[in-house]
């Protein structure tokens, strides 16, 4: 056969699938009832999939798969036609992101988070606290409307304890942010290099410059809370033994000197910064998504969510799993993705998600910039 005569036969089989499809779809409907909730009968489904499996060692799992999946689709049709879904999801309000607001940021004066929130504030009127806990309860208390948090580094990977702090925490997220982060070592006046014997910085800077660390012969690295925190700490400690890696403005904001500019393992260095609110407001112009979720303790279960995502073309930034505090190797998963709440096909995804999984939460709806 040539290929125009291959094509015509995929396309005729296709439609003959497509047809048997809706046809298995639609009894299967008529099995549960017009009105009936959804169940589930395991032992029919086993066999279903023990026949779809047998006879073919080659294609044998991959009809187990589609079978599989057809079995899910049909379970997810008889839901929906048995419980309408209800459409408590947010939608854009018309008011315009604020320009000024009282701000959380963890750290002191001169920290990368302080910089996210210039960016996104052009008058923000910056409160700090000791730990990113103190974001989160900062924000939750309406001491601060809006708070900044570090989720992930382009070269060192997610900020975990603002990932697991997410779970503890009531908030929304209303913007994100990216900044280029350019780490420098520094000391006080008048130190060398070869003097340094102890390096302090927040374990996130420390990876970013693990290349330039693993140079340096001697040197303790020590973990502070903060970058502006390991500058503001060298200058008030007097010993020129001691450095810092942090932004260059901290430099002459506590009176240190650069001893060598720009040691992080790659130039293309970025963190994602989350701008987080008490309420639910989603802001003109949101495109991106972020949901936390978790999935039935069972195999598959994950890759039939992800299968939604997939059938809308749907493009996920972010896949990150964390496990469930005091569960038998139970995760809860972290999805951050390129869509519009507007999106009706969207809405009905992320209410399908809300009603059907143990537990799914839409953690915002915003813009990034």
């Amino acid at each position: 056969m040539d290929e125009s005569t291959y094509k015509a036969e995929i396309t005729r089989l296709d439609r003959e699938i497509l047809k048997l499809f809706r046809e298995r779809m639609a009894v299967s409907a008529a099995y549960v009832g017009e009105n009936a909730m959804p169940r589930r009968d395991r032992a029919f489904e086993r066999q279903c999939l023990a026949e779809a499996g047998a006879g073919d060692p080659e294609t044998g799992i991959y009809a187990r798969l589609l079978d599989a999946n057809m079995i899910e689709y049909a379970r997810a049709y008889q839901s929906e036609r048995a419980l309408p879904l209800p459409d408590d999801l947010p939608r854009e309000t018309r008011s315009v992101f604020p320009r000024a607001a009282t701000v959380a940021c963890q750290g002191v004066e001169g920290a990368y988070s302080q910089a996210a929130a210039d960016k996104v504030f052009p008058f923000a009127d910056i409160t700090y606290v000791p730990r990113f806990d103190g974001v989160f309860r900062a924000v939750e208390s309406g001491l601060c409307r809006f708070g900044v948090l570090p989720v992930e580094n382009s070269s060192h990977g997610s900020v975990i304890q603002n990932y697991d702090l997410m779970r503890r925490h009531r908030f929304s997220i209303a913007r994100a942010v990216k900044l280029h982060i350019s780490h420098n070592l520094m000391a006080l006046p008048g130190a060398n290099l070869s003097d340094i014997r102890t390096i302090i910085s927040h374990e996130q800077a420390i990876g970013q410059c693990s290349e330039f660390l693993s140079t340096l012969k001697d040197v303790q690295v020590k973990v502070c809370e903060n970058t502006a925190m390991a500058a503001k700490l060298v200058s008030n400690g007097g010993d020129r033994t001691v450095a810092a890696i942090s932004q260059e403005s901290c430099a002459e904001l506590y009176g240190l000197s650069i001893l060598k500019t720009r040691i992080q393992n790659t130039d293309n260095n970025y963190t994602r910064f989350i701008i987080i609110e008490k309420n639910q407001v989603v802001y003109p112009g949101s495109s991106k998504i972020s949901v936390l979720f978790s999935t039935p303790h069972m195999p598959g279960a994950l890759e039939r969510v992800m299968a939604r995502f997939s059938c809308l073309g749907l493009n996920l930034t972010k896949l990150e799993s964390r496990p469930e505090a005091g569960s038998d190797f139970h995760y809860v998963f972290y999805v951050d993705l390129e869509a519009s709440i507007e999106d009706e096909d969207v809405r009905r995804l992320l209410l399908y998600m809300k009603r059907d999984l143990p537990m799914c939460t839409l953690l915002g709806a915003y813009q990034e910039v």
